[in-house]
């Protein structure tokens, strides 16, 4: 995977497609400093080569991945949402709303958090 296209491509629904779409497009809009890279044969996106977020399309939802810190940070609005968590990730439901203020947010978190960090993820004794 080298372009956005080309994995929206790879999303069965068309109505799926378009609800990605838009999420994709939102956050370039809102955060125009992060740079999409593809690692791993998904989007993410970086700020000054450091890890911010990744969103993953699945059959059944979009994963999230902020990392274990901005899980942390935002547990309990994102348990809020009704969205399922993992340990560095969550998940919206294709029929669920997203909550967009929360992704901004979280993004924004990581931007502040890893303005001048070195590496690409933070190291596990920052998590």
């Amino acid at each position: 995977m080298t372009t956005l296209q080309e994995y929206i491509a790879t999303i069965d629904q068309e109505e799926h497609k378009e609800k990605f779409s838009e999420l994709m497009d939102s956050v370039q809009a809102k955060f125009s400093q992060l740079q999409l890279v593809f690692k791993w044969n998904e989007p993410m996106y970086t700020y000054n080569e450091t890890f911010i977020i990744s969103f993953n399309k699945t059959k059944k939802h979009i994963t999230v991945s902020p990392e274990v810190a901005g899980i942390k940070e935002f547990f309990d609005r994102i348990t809020a949402c009704g969205y399922g968590q993992g340990k560095s990730t969550f998940r919206i439901k294709w029929e669920e709303t997203i909550n967009y203020q929360l992704l901004y947010e979280i993004i924004q978190f990581n931007l502040d958090e890893k303005r001048n960090y070195p590496t690409f993820w933070r190291k596990a004794i920052d998590k």
